[in-house]
Parts: structure tokens; C-alpha cells; sequence
């Protein structure tokens, strides 16, 4: 407000008014005055009167105060009462340990007030002497003068002034102090008794950052790395660490698989040999131990070793079972100096199930090596690699299980550009993806319903999850989907997707697991991370696959992790990922329901959870999803039914509901 600082006034205020509201006596009065100290009247009365009235007053210094006032200010003892900031913040800040200890009584569970030793400064105006000069005063004898020393001020000096004190503060237990996120996660505290663990790829299983990438198959396992000079040192030390992390997170106690490595150059060693190690530290230090050796790049020669070699039972390894399934993992990054074709060839006549991993130049030939774009791993840069785990995961463990998902009940709704962005040749491109990944689906109205939206600046509906009800329908409205040719909008497309395609109006059905599947080029995703966000919070996954260069952050918004997003560099190589695609889309199919997302209940209904089954509360609507409006009057109503339905459903029943329900809209 500005003015003058008159506290004695502001003190003969409170004394007149007292507290504005304040409750009854038995509720201790604190006073709080926050001031740099120097009032331009007398204090000391109206301190004294309010201190009288038995009220606690804490006084605070900013900046530079005058202590003598502040101790006047204060109640006893001051060193409990009498408090410095350097500004207002630091005063709240210091008020919030120090009224915790002597008015409040309580502090948070585990922490404690504690004094400590502290400064208290204070700036005072000062003489500064230049030195003493012969001056004349008066002297008692008349017309005379005496002659004497004065000194010399040469001008007047702020000096600050500090006096040691004790200060009080609240000390609280950082929830992260025992180090809760194992396998190299990071803590990050919420407050102070909660805190939530980043955990590194393959580590999620839990809020510790226990592995998550459990291999729920048993499999005999031999990883084949490259040693060569082509892959470089940095390549094999990036490829033992990005092996040492995946095994660390799919090789427990429990691990029903046997685990073997083997290098190569010009030679092939194999210095853990398959089943050696039953657990995952004398597993991790073996691998540590691997050295670098710089020879030529061999692979063929290599894969025909392993093949001959890599999976023999000796008496060693005697608990190795022979009809398990056999898989060899290669990881390279260099192209190799002699025919791979013939020993690919010769492996899978072995019955050898073939994974090649290496960067996005390796991808024609590991193709070649594994004989199947899907069996193949393409990483983009050196952290990408570790982000392939979960896929690498995936692979190993679909050995004989080529059928998927294909038992699960699924809602799939595919939205794609149709924009001048994308053009006419590409379009039918992604078209005919669409087409070949609804031939891994059982389509009917009990497992998988397809619905497809296509976009530019708006979105159109192609057909609905509830329009076609067989495999060969639906191929065939695919063959006629047309080309927009406008400006695209991922945003319109989503949001489209959330109101008018899952729902239960238009054939999505409560129980069952809902995947968007998104096929962009990346353009007009500016809008589209908020209509993503509103379908993931309905439980819906959005899955982003985006051909082409464009911003990665906008993408990461829109799919919400990188585990949905997929990043192709040409259309042309669209048909490799479809696998990859097909798999996530298995894994959410497979994955727990919330039986109330999104909500099944029509017209503003509430759903409410039950154990395995939901109702709705409907208000003004009766049904078991809020389905027919409540008529006044005279109207006949069946008396089971309330303005409040209370109808529980199980998962099986209510998608019996849906289906009558969709066949009564026809």
C-alpha cells in the first residue's frame, strides 16, 4: 500500500478489533507480523498490551530489519518467536517449521523441528572517519580559543551487520532415501511419504521396476553377436549391454528357458554354452566377460556353426530338453562378407526358428537370413534398440503360436488418412494394409468387430464395429473405400471415432478390450493429442503408426508411450511391420476390462462397477442402459423399472444385450 511503517498503530488495531471471525477462547491467537522492523512510532506499549491478551506473536525480519524492535515485537523466548527471511517466500516457508513445533504440535508423520545455527543480518547507516584535524572551540576565558583534535566524518555508510542466532526448520524423511525402484530406476518423490519409480524399458512389472518382460514360453535360446571389426567396438559393447538388460528383465528363478551366446568374426566361439547358467547373475557375469575381437564379418559361415553346433545334447547338458523349440537370436550391424542364403536355408531345415536384430541399413538382409520381414528387428538409433525389447520378447514366445489373437474378443477400429498429404498411390497402400490385417481377425459379433474411419479434414465412417459380421464383408467394403484428396486432421478423425464410432449405440460392446489403430503420415496431428488422451482415459488404445518424417514429440503425445507408436520410414516397407502391429494389437486384446470404459450406460447413465458385472443408474431414462425415456403421466411403464435401473450384467450377458439391442435398432 505504501506509506509509512507504523506497527504500534497496526498492534492498537488489533488490540481494538481483535480477530475478524475468531472463535472462542479455547483456540490459541497467533499473531504473525511480517515487517522490515523499522516503525516510525513506539512500539513497546501496544507489544506489551498484546501479549497480555495471552496472544503469541511470531515476528518475522525481511531483508534487513531492526532486531531491537523485532525483540520487542516478539514473544518469549524469542529465539522461538523471532524469525528472519530474505524475502516473503522464505517467511512462509520459515513459518511453516517453526509453527509446526510450538503452536500446532503436530508435524507430518516422521518429521521433526530442529534447530540449527544461522546468521541474522541486519543494515545499519554508520560514520565513516577520515581521520582527526586540528579544530578551535570556545574556551571559558574571554577572547580566547582553544585549540583541539576533532574528528573527520568524510560521509555516512551502510554497513550489514550479521549476529549469530539459531533457527528452526522441519526435517522430513525423503521417501526415496531406501532406494525402492530396483534394476536401475529412478525415484521420484511425491510429497512426503509417496514417490513413484521411472523404470527403465523391460522394467515395469511392478511400482519397484521389477521385470516385466517375463517369457511365459519354453524355448532353447542361443543369441549369435556379432564380434566383427565391421560392427565396430562401440556395436558389441552396445550389443552386450542391450542383451545384459533383456535378460536381466526375462530370466527369473522360475525361467523355463535355456539361454546360450555365442560370437563371431572369422571363427565362432560359443563361450556360454546353452543351459550353463540356471540363474541370471552367473549369466550377466559371463556376458560381462565377453571380449571384442575385430575379425571379418562372417555371418553365414556363422549361422551354419550354430546350426551344426549351437543346440547339441551332451551329458553336461543332460536337462536340456530336446523338443523344445529352438530359437537363435542374431544381432549385427554390419553386412556380411560371405552368402547367408544357403545357410539360412540350412537352419531352418534344422527346424530353427530365426530372429535377426540390427539397425534400419540391415534390413535387406537380416530379411534374407530369417526368410520373414516379421521375424526380423529393426532398430533407428541406440536407444531405439532398447526399446525393441518387449518385440523381441514377443517373438521368441510366438514359436508355434502363429494363430495370435484370433480367440479374442476384440473391438478394432482403424482410422486412415485419406489426404492430399498422402496422395492416391499410398493410400492404396495403406488400403490394402488394412485389408491383409483383417485377415489375422475372426470377425463376427461373439470374438472381433472392425469398424474402419477414413479422414482429410473430416472424418467419414466407411462401416461401423456392428456393420458387417464375417471376414469376407468386410474385405469387400475395404476394396471400395474411397480417396479424399483434402487436408488431413487426426484430431476430427479420433474425436469421431470416440463419439460415433466406440459406442454402444453403434455397436461396441461393454466387456470387451477397444484398440484405435491411426495410419498417418504424420500430417495435421497438431489437434489430435487431446482426442487421443479422452479415448485412453475411456480405456481405449490408441496405436499411432506414422509413414514418413515428421516431429516425434507431437506423435508421443498422440500415442501416449512408445510402446503405440510406430515410426516407418517409406509405405514400402509398411508390410514388414505388420506383425509388430498385429502382435500389440493381441496384447491389448488379452489384457484386463474395466467393464465401465467406456461407458456402456446411454444418456448421461452412471456405471457403476459390481463384482465381474456393472449397472447403470439412470436418471430420467430406465433400462439397463439408459436406453428408454421415462414417460409421465398415465403412461404404462413396467413397474420393474425405476427412473434409477439398478440392472446388473455379467460380461457374456451383456454382449447378448448389445447384440439385441443393435438387431432392435434395425
Amino acid at each position: 500500500r505504501g506509506g509509512s511503517t507504523e506497527t504500534g498503530r497496526a498492534l492498537k488495531y488489533v488490540l481494538h478489533k481483535g480477530f475478524p471471525g475468531g472463535r472462542n477462547s479455547s483456540v490459541p491467537e497467533v499473531l504473525i507480523i511480517v515487517s522490515d522492523g523499522k516503525s516510525q512510532g513506539s512500539t513497546a506499549m501496544p507489544a506489551m498490551q498484546v501479549k497480555e491478551r495471552h496472544i503469541t506473536v511470531f515476528a518475522v525480519g525481511i531483508k534487513f530489519p531492526r532486531w531491537e524492535e523485532l525483540h520487542v515485537l516478539a514473544s518469549e523466548p524469542p529465539e522461538r518467536h523471532l524469525l528472519f527471511a530474505g524475502d516473503a517466500d522464505d517467511a512462509a516457508n520459515g513459518l511453516y517449521s517453526t509453527l509446526s513445533d510450538p503452536v500446532c504440535t503436530t508435524t507430518a508423520p516422521g518429521c521433526k523441528v530442529e534447530s540449527h545455527p544461522c546468521e541474522r543480518r541486519t543494515l545499519e547507516t554508520v560514520k565513516e572517519l577520515a581521520g582527526n584535524y586540528v579544530c578551535w572551540k570556545g574556551s571559558k576565558q574571554p577572547n580566547a580559543v582553544q585549540a583541539s583534535l576533532c574528528p573527520f566524518i568524510r560521509q555516512w555508510k551502510r554497513v550489514l551487520i550479521k549476529y549469530p542466532s539459531r533457527c528452526f526448520r522441519t526435517v522430513c524423511p525423503d521417501p526415496c532415501d531406501s532406494q525402492p525402484c530396483q534394476n536401475g530406476g529412478t525415484c521420484v518423490p511425491e510429497g512426503l511419504d509417496r514417490y513413484h519409480c521411472l523404470c527403465l524399458m523391460g522394467y515395469g512389472g511392478d511400482v519397484h521396476c521389477a521385470a516385466k518382460l517375463s517369457l511365459e514360453c519354453s524355448v532353447d535360446l542361443l543369441f549369435l553377436m556379432d564380434s566383427s571389426a565391421g560392427v565396430t567396438l562401440e556395436g558389441f559393447l552396445r550389443f552386450k549391454a542391450f542383451l545384459k538388460r533383456f535378460l536381466q528383465a526375462v530370466v527369473g528363478q522360475d525361467s523355463p528357458m535355456s539361454v546360450g551366446v555365442a560370437q563371431y568374426d572369422d571363427d565362432v566361439k560359443t563361450p556360454i554354452e546353452l543351459g550353463q547358467h540356471k540363474d541370471a547373475l552367473s549369466l550377466i557375469k559371463s556376458i560381462d566377460a565377453l571380449n571384442f575381437s575385430g575379425g571379418r564379418t562372417l555371418t553365414g559361415r556363422a549361422l551354419q556353426y550354430i546350426a551344426q553346433h549351437g543346440f547339441r545334447s551332451t551329458p553336461v547338458f543332460a536337462d536340456v530338453q530336446d523338443d523344445l523349440p529352438r530359437v537363435v537370436v542374431l544381432l549385427t550391424d554390419s553386412k556380411s562378407q560371405d552368402s547367408v542364403v544357403e545357410a539360412a536355408k540350412y537352419m531352418k531345415d534344422q527346424n530353427l526358428f530365426l530372429i535377426g536384430v540390427g539397425s534400419s541399413f540391415m534390413r535387406a538382409e537380416l530379411t534374407t537370413v530369417t526368410g520373414n520381414p516379421q521375424q526380423t528387428i529393426v532398430y533407428l538409433d541406440p536407444q531405439d534398440l532398447f526399446n525393441r525389447m518387449p518385440e523381441l520378447q514377443r517373438k521368441i514366445c510366438s514359436v508355434g503360436n502363429p494363430e495370435g489373437c484370433q480367440a479374442q474378443s476384440l473391438d478394432l477400429a482403424f482410422a486412415v488418412d485419406a489426404s492430399s498429404g498422402v496422395g492416391l498411390e499410398n493410400f492404396l497402400r495403406l488400403r490394402r494394409f488394412v485389408r491383409s490385417s483383417c485377415l489375422h481377425f475372426v470377425i463376427n459379433r461373439d470374438v472381433t468387430q472392425i469398424a474402419l474411419v477414413i479422414y482429410g479434414s473430416k472424418a467419414h465412417t466407411v462401416f461401423a464395429l456392428d456393420t458387417h459380421t464375417s471376414n469376407s464383408a468386410v474385405l469387400q467394403a475395404i476394396d471400395q473405400v474411397p480417396f479424399l484428396g483434402d487436408s488431413a486432421s487426426a484430431g476430427s478423425a479420433l474425436l469421431h471415432v470416440y463419439s460415433d464410432v466406440m459406442t454402444v449405440q453403434k455397436g461396441a460392446r461393454p466387456g470387451v478390450n477397444k484398440v484405435v489403430v491411426l495410419l498417418t503420415n504424420g500430417g495435421g496431428m497438431q489437434d489430435a493429442a487431446a482426442p487421443a488422451q479422452q479415448l485412453r482415459h475411456n480405456g481405449i488404445l490408441v496405436f499411432v503408426v506414422v509413414i514418413g518424417d515428421t516431429e516425434r514429440d507431437t506423435l508421443l503425445r498422440v500415442a501416449g508411450s512408445p510402446n503405440y507408436l510406430i515410426h516407418i520410414s517409406s509405405y514400402e516397407d509398411l508390410q514388414y511391420y505388420q506383425g509388430l502391429i498385429i502382435e500389440r494389437i493381441c496384447e491389448e486384446a488379452r489384457s484386463p476390462v474395466n467393464l465401465c470404459k467406456p461407458n456402456p450406460c446411454m444418456n448421461q447413465g452412471v456405471c457403476i462397477l459390481g463384482p465381474g458385472s456393472y449397472h447403470c443408474e439412470c436418471h430420467g431414462w430406465e433400462g439397463p442402459h439408459c436406453e428408454t425415456r421415462v414417460l409421465r403421466g398415465d403412461s404404462l411403464r413396467s413397474p420393474a423399472l425405476s427412473p434409477r435401473s439398478r440392472v446388473q450384467w455379467s460380461p457374456r450377458g451383456l454382449q447378448h444385450f448389445s447384440r439385441a439391442l443393435q438387431h432392435s435398432k434395425r
